[in-house]
């Protein structure tokens, strides 16, 4: 049994060939109708389609113009990527360690990392539950500084029923297929600010921007480039696919948390692991269902997986401890107590499978098996 599955019909396979029929492929009025959707469904001014949340981390560094000499806050307990959208733009990350029980950002230790050069913080929604929101947004307005949230994991997620992606300054969103909607590879990065929306088209298409002194409708017309920019541009073949998942969106939604639920009840008798916990106004959207070890620490955790593999069925840590990573821990001198709770949550986790469409048995094999491997590999 696969860790996830991606949920397609006949619907993606029209989309499809209505864009190829239409001769139109790269980046164009498909690709505006997604934004659109996607906006609409973010309450967001503003939605541009990428090539994934990589892309759209990096253009939000590039729009906030971050630069050598600047700090960024990451939590330690992330996918890599969250951490090198700073890098990309040549500042510094500095690492915040997360709550234990919710894997995102602790908003203490979000404080305590801010020096006078900090200019902003990665806020991620960490398998798809919300972050703190209401103290992350009062510490950053305190110090004055810009909020990107990386919600690769949290397509439809909310916070205190407002959809996140508009809540910090940018939204960077993920369609990876191990996502709550898939285009294969992609992104959107999301913002309710005008200027920033610009510096991102810009910066997402070479650095184009409109040219005032000719008439766009000329056949000579050619735009501006006064900026340096990169090609980050979507394609309308994803956004066909994307138009056809938006319209799957509530019902993916919903049998996430369907599981997620029945996953809860089928668990809730095992002493020795931790189900996830969400904090009020904290929405959970369920792109991973994790739980995590308490007793026999690492090799228990990896012996346990390994009884889940033996069975067929795909499990996978959490995510890294960012901090621990081989370029991080060498540029920074890092050590891994620094973010212990970072360590423990990648070290005890177990990503369990979840997808749309998962049948009751399927969850009960998963949870049968798992309870012979606890016994199996019990705590010394």
């Amino acid at each position: 049994m696969q860790i996830t599955s991606p949920a397609f019909d006949e619907q993606e396979i029209l989309m499809v060939k209505q864009c190829l029929d239409s001769g139109w492929v790269t980046q164009g009025p498909m690709t505006r109708q997604f934004e659109e959707l996607f906006q609409q469904r973010h309450q967001v001014k503003y939605a541009l389609a990428t090539t994934s949340c990589t892309a759209a981390l990096h253009l939000a560094a590039m729009a906030l113009q971050l630069q050598p000499g600047d700090e960024v806050i990451v939590p330690a307990f992330t996918w890599v990527t969250s951490a090198h959208c700073a890098e990309y733009a040549g500042a510094k990350v500095v690492f915040a360690d997360i709550e234990i029980d919710t894997f995102n950002i602790d908003p203490v230790a979000l404080e305590a990392a801010i020096t006078p050069k900090t200019k902003a913080v990665v806020v991620v929604h960490l398998f798809g539950l919300a972050a703190r929101m209401q103290e992350i947004l009062a510490i950053a307005q305190k110090y004055n500084i810009a909020i990107i949230e990386d919600a690769a994991c949290a397509v439809g997620t909310t916070y205190n029923s407002q959809p996140v992606g508009g809540l910090g300054d940018i939204g960077c969103f993920s369609f990876h297929p191990r996502k709550v909607i898939t285009t294969g590879e992609g992104g959107m990065v999301t913002t309710n600010n005008a200027e920033l929306a610009n510096r991102l088209k810009v910066l997402r298409n070479h650095g184009a921007s409109p040219n005032p002194d000719i008439e766009a409708t000329k056949p000579y017309y050619m735009g501006r480039f006064d900026h340096l920019g990169f090609n980050l541009r979507f394609s309308d073949i994803q956004a066909a696919i994307g138009l056809a998942q938006m319209a799957k969106l509530n019902q993916l939604l919903s049998d996430r948390i369907s599981c997620a639920k029945q996953y809860n009840v089928l668990l809730e008798d095992i002493a020795d692991i931790v189900t996830p916990s969400i904090p009020p106004m904290c929405g959970h959207t369920y792109q991973s269902y994790v739980i995590r070890i308490l007793e026999g620490g690492n090799n228990r955790r990896n012996a346990i997986m390994e009884a889940l593999a033996e069975e067929g069925i795909q499990t996978r840590p959490g995510t890294h401890a960012v901090h621990r990573l081989g370029y991080y821990q060498n540029k920074y001198n890092l050590k891994a107590e620094q973010y212990t709770n970072a360590v423990n949550a990648e070290d005890l986790s177990i990503t369990l499978p979840i997808f749309p469409g998962m049948t009751d048995s399927e969850q009960q094999l998963v949870v049968n098996s798992l309870k012979a491997g606890l016994r199996k590999h019990s705590a010394m």
